[in-house]
């Protein structure tokens, strides 16, 4: 492709490891990458943990380049920016509070019946986000090493998650991140982002360059190839490093 005017990133296992802070090789490289052209994360995580992960990572830099990262949680339902005050609200679309409890309800139920409901958890099993329910089956702390283990081919998340949609027909119900399911309105996933993103920043998706470790027919990512978005492929943060680590030098200097 030409030089992207904007790049976006999944944020769990392509920037950083599950719900761990970034590196501080990785943070240098956001930046520097930030100093070129527009950065973006979209994630089915709240924002919370993007702060936590990712912007209270950050090293210093200008307000100017804080001004170009784009932050998505929950596939983009939710557009925030960075300011010279904080992070400035762009919108937030929220579930109503029966899609919420339904969805709740469903969840907790076809876990327990499908023996997917877990005695030894570390965290909170569901999580209201506001635009989505999280379903995360040994809860939001999980070490990545217990998360590994769970369910490494994926089965155990994707039949949860067709039993789950099979009683939420006007939901939308995808495989989340390694041991979670996401319940949002239908229509809802990282294409949806990405064309929102597109819609805010006047930046057409053909100038757009989106790098994940999901994008597998079956993966969150996958979506985002499918409507034709150009991809780059990673299996972990440390590839999507040495990848920005040639790729920054290619893309014009700042001004």
């Amino acid at each position: 492709m030409s030089t992207p005017r904007l790049v976006a990133f999944d944020l769990d296992d392509t920037l950083a490891p599950s719900k761990s802070a970034i590196a501080p090789r990785m943070g240098d490289l956001l930046v520097a990458l930030a100093e070129r052209v527009e950065v973006a994360i979209i994630s089915g995580g709240q924002l919370a943990q993007f702060t936590a992960q990712v912007v209270d990572q950050l090293p210093e830099t200008s307000t100017a380049t804080r001004a170009r990262l784009h932050l998505l949680p929950t596939c983009g339902t939710q557009y925030y920016r960075l300011t010279a005050d904080g992070i400035d609200t762009v919108y937030a679309h929220s579930l109503t509070d029966d899609e919420k409890q339904r969805a709740l309800t469903a969840v907790e139920e076809e876990a327990k019946r499908l023996g997917l409901w877990e005695s030894e958890t570390w965290g909170e099993i569901l999580e209201d986000r506001g635009s989505q329910i999280t379903f995360s089956a040994l809860g939001q702390k999980a070490p990545v090493d217990a998360k590994m283990r769970w369910d490494p081919t994926g089965e155990k998340k994707n039949t949860l998650r067709e039993a789950v949609a099979a009683r939420l027909p006007d939901l939308e119900v995808r495989s989340g991140g390694s041991t979670s399911v996401d319940i949002t309105a239908r229509g809802i996933d990282k294409a949806y982002g990405m064309r929102k993103l597109a819609e805010q920043t006047g930046i057409s998706l053909d100038d757009m360059l989106f790098v994940g470790d999901r994008l597998d027919p079956d993966g969150n990512d996958y979506p985002v190839l499918a409507i034709g978005v150009t991809c780059h492929a990673v299996e972990g943060w440390e590839d999507t490093a040495e990848f920005l680590e040639v790729f920054i030098p290619t893309l014009p200097q700042p001004a």
